[in-house]
């Protein structure tokens, strides 16, 4: 344990001795900063003065919507869902979040988890393949340390980068977002529709939740650049598939929506907010299936990539 414990103390030495690393740290604390001094200054605030009509507005709509044409399934729950909670909000006096809040501008921070990742599979591109190219893979292989702990500690550095760059990102949208918009309303809950009842939760755990929900696909998509960099020992074909994979998976599997098979595939299962949210991808779709594909997907990238780089000829 002692070895390993070194060993990714030694990846992480590396990585933050890069000028590149803390170029990407920066530009994620420049992202959130910029998009805090956007919305407090030049965008225009959500009118929440006359929210009670908007809603009252709303659900007039959508339950015109669920007569006129008939709904079922994901539809249907989903309409019942926001009707059920724009009544909750307008008998106890609760507005929707502003996106001039603290609470507003962190969830909107979430979606920064989509920068980290990028920047994450740049992390993981070149965590092995770099070290093939640089020719220092020898120097590394003759320590009395097995393969196995070395292509751990690597993996593990990458994730701790990965979730280092959330916290930092959790953090500093709450501080840029108390400093532009207050504590005001800290209090706010978060509602929830469950079996036909609305419930109130914790705005805080809610944002958590956020980004661990958008964290399963940034895991997913490093695993994913962390075997291509070790199978084919290319950084630059690892960043690039992967890349291409994060913006355009998703899109290619709404198309193909319509084929029940598509629920196999990777991208239809990496966003479980398909479920909390009501309206899974596929018809019959569920959380434990997602689970269930999503771990079979862990397993073959993380065994593949052991295989490949315990039986991988350094000379060759």
């Amino acid at each position: 344990m002692m070895k390993l414990l070194k060993l990714i103390q030694n990846e992480n030495m590396k990585l933050y001795k890069r000028l590149g690393t803390w170029v990407m740290i920066g530009l994620v604390v420049f992202a959130v900063l910029a998009v805090g001094v956007f919305s407090a200054f030049i965008m225009e605030s959500d009118d929440n003065a006359n929210w009670k009509e908007r809603l009252q507005l709303e659900n007039t709509q959508l339950q015109k919507q669920l007569e006129s044409s008939p709904l079922k399934g994901a539809g249907e729950t989903y309409v019942k869902k926001q009707v059920a909670i724009n009544n909750y909000r307008i008998e106890h006096d609760i507005p929707p979040v502003d996106s001039k809040s603290l609470w507003g501008f962190m969830i909107d921070a979430t979606n920064f988890t989509g920068l980290i990742a990028l920047f994450t599979i740049v992390v993981a591109g070149g965590m092995v393949a770099s070290e093939f190219s640089w020719g220092t893979i020898k120097l590394l292989l003759i320590r009395p340390v097995s393969r196995t702990k070395i292509i751990l500690s690597k993996y593990i550095s990458t994730i701790l980068f990965a979730f280092f760059s959330l916290v930092l990102l959790f953090g500093f949208s709450f501080i840029v977002g108390s400093i532009f918009f207050g504590v005001g309303g800290a209090d706010q809950p978060y509602l929830v529709y469950n079996n036909g009842e609305v419930l109130e939760k914790s705005m805080v755990m809610h944002i958590i939740n956020l980004f661990g929900f958008n964290s399963i696909d940034l895991l997913m998509m490093v695993t994913l650049a962390f075997m291509i960099s070790t199978v084919f020992r290319s950084s630059s074909l690892a960043i690039g598939i992967s890349i291409f994979l994060l913006f355009t998976g998703p899109q290619l599997i709404q198309l193909l929506s319509t084929y029940d098979w598509v629920k196999y595939v990777l991208f239809a299962n990496t966003n479980l907010q398909q479920y909390t949210n009501g309206v899974p991808l596929v018809e019959g779709m569920t959380m434990t299936f997602s689970v269930t594909v999503l771990i079979v997907y862990f397993i073959v990238f993380t065994s593949l990539t052991w295989f490949v780089f315990k039986k991988r000829d350094v000379a060759a």
